[in-house]
C-alpha cells in the first residue's frame, strides 16, 4: 500500500478511536474529561503499518505504558503532589517506560506518551469525578483503539508465527544500549523538571515532554533534529491555540476542535514533526485548558518556555551521554 494511504489510513483509526469517546463525553456533558479520553485513544498510534497480529502486540504494549502513566498522574493529581513530587514521578517513569519500550522495539520510539500523560494529568485538580472514573475513561478509550486496530488490519487471520517471533526479537534485543538510553532519560527529565521547577515556570511537565520527545530519536543527530521541530512546531501551535481561545468559545466546542485536530496531527507525524506539533500543541493545551482552566497568557508563556527548557536539556544530555557506537 502507498505510504500516503497507509498515512491516512493510520489517522482515520486513530480519529475514530477518539471520535466515539469524545462524542460520549459531549452527550454526557463532560467536555473536561476528554483529557483521560485523548490519552487512552493514544493507544491506537502504535503498530502503524503492522499485520493484525503484531499490531495488537504492540498496540497493546503501547496501552501498557499510557494507562501505567494515567494511572500515577491521576494519583499524583488527588494528592495534590508538588512539582518536585511530580519531577520524581515522571523521572522514575521514564526510566522503567525507556526500558520497557527498548524491549518491546515500539513505534513511536521511547516512553513519551505515558511520560507525558502522567505530567499533564498530575497537574489537573479541578475535575469533578472520581480517579476510577478518569482511569476508566482512560482505559476504555485504550481497549477501543485496540479494538479499531485488530478489525481494520489487513491481515484477515491471525498468525501465531508473526506473534512469536516479535516477541523472540525483543527478548534478544541488546541490554546495554537500552540501560544507557534508559540513563539518559534519568537525567534528561530529572534536570529539565528541575530547571523549570527553579525558574517557577508553572508547569514543569512541559519541560519534562520536551526533554522526553528529544530524546526519541535513534541518535544524537535525530535528537537535535527532533529538539529544533519540538520548538518550531510548538511555537507554531502556540500561535494556532491562542487563535482558538480568543473568540471565548463554550468548552463543547472546544472538545470538538480537540477531536478534530487529531487526525492533521497523526496524518504529519511520520512526514512532518514539526508540521504535526502545530496541530498536536492546541489539541493538547485545549484539552488541558478544558481540564484545568489557568489562562491563555499563563499556559502559553509556560508551554513555551517549558518547552525550549525540556529541548535544550533533552540536547545537551544527548552529546554528553553518547552512545557507545558514536
Amino acid at each position: 500500500m502507498p505510504s500516503v494511504l497507509v498515512d491516512r489510513a493510520h489517522a482515520a483509526r486513530v480519529s475514530v478511536g477518539l471520535i466515539i469517546p469524545g462524542i460520549a463525553l459531549l452527550w454526557w456533558n463532560r467536555p473536561a474529561l476528554l483529557i483521560f479520553a485523548v490519552f487512552g485513544s493514544f493507544a491506537g498510534m502504535y503498530g502503524r503499518a503492522e499485520t493484525r497480529s503484531v499490531r495488537l502486540l504492540h498496540q497493546s504494549q503501547g496501552a501498557l505504558l499510557l494507562l501505567g502513566g494515567a494511572a500515577a498522574g491521576i494519583a499524583l493529581s488527588r494528592a495534590n503532589a508538588s512539582p518536585l513530587t511530580v519531577v520524581l514521578a515522571a523521572t522514575v517513569f521514564a526510566v522503567g517506560g525507556s526500558l520497557l519500550a527498548d524491549f518491546f522495539a515500539l513505534r513511536p520510539e521511547g516512553p513519551f506518551y505515558g511520560t507525558f500523560a502522567l505530567g499533564a494529568i498530575a497537574g489537573v485538580h479541578s475535575v469533578s469525578a472520581s480517579a476510577w472514573e478518569c482511569w476508566g475513561i482512560t482505559a476504555a478509550s485504550a481497549l477501543l483503539a485496540l479494538l479499531i486496530g485488530f478489525v481494520s488490519a489487513d491481515a484477515t487471520t491471525w498468525d501465531q508465527r508473526r506473534v512469536a517471533a516479535a516477541v523472540r526479537d525483543q527478548r534478544v534485543r541488546e541490554r546495554p544500549a537500552a540501560f544507557l538510553h534508559a540513563a539518559r532519560y534519568a537525567v534528561a527529565v530529572a534536570a529539565a523538571g528541575s530547571v523549570a521547577y527553579v525558574l517557577d515556570l508553572g508547569h514543569v511537565n512541559w519541560a519534562i515532554a520536551g526533554a522526553a520527545v528529544t530524546l526519541a530519536a535513534a541518535d544524537s543527530r535525530g535528537r537535535l533534529r527532533r529538539g529544533v521541530h519540538r520548538v518550531i512546531g510548538t511555537l507554531a501551535g502556540l500561535a494556532v491555540t491562542a487563535l482558538v481561545l480568543t473568540p471565548g468559545w463554550e468548552p463543547r466546542t472546544l472538545a470538538v476542535i480537540v477531536i478534530c485536530l487529531i487526525f492533521p496531527t497523526e496524518l504529519f507525524m511520520s512526514v512532518n514533526y514539526a508540521v504535526a506539533l502545530s496541530f498536536f500543541t492546541p489539541m493538547i493545551m485545549l484539552m488541558t485548558e478544558l481540564a484545568q482552566p489557568i489562562g491563555v497568557r499563563d499556559m502559553i508563556t509556560s508551554r513555551a518556555l517549558g518547552t525550549m527548557v525540556g529541548v535544550l536539556v533533552g540536547v545537551a544530555v544527548s552529546a554528553l551521554v553518547r552512545d557507545r557506537e558514536a
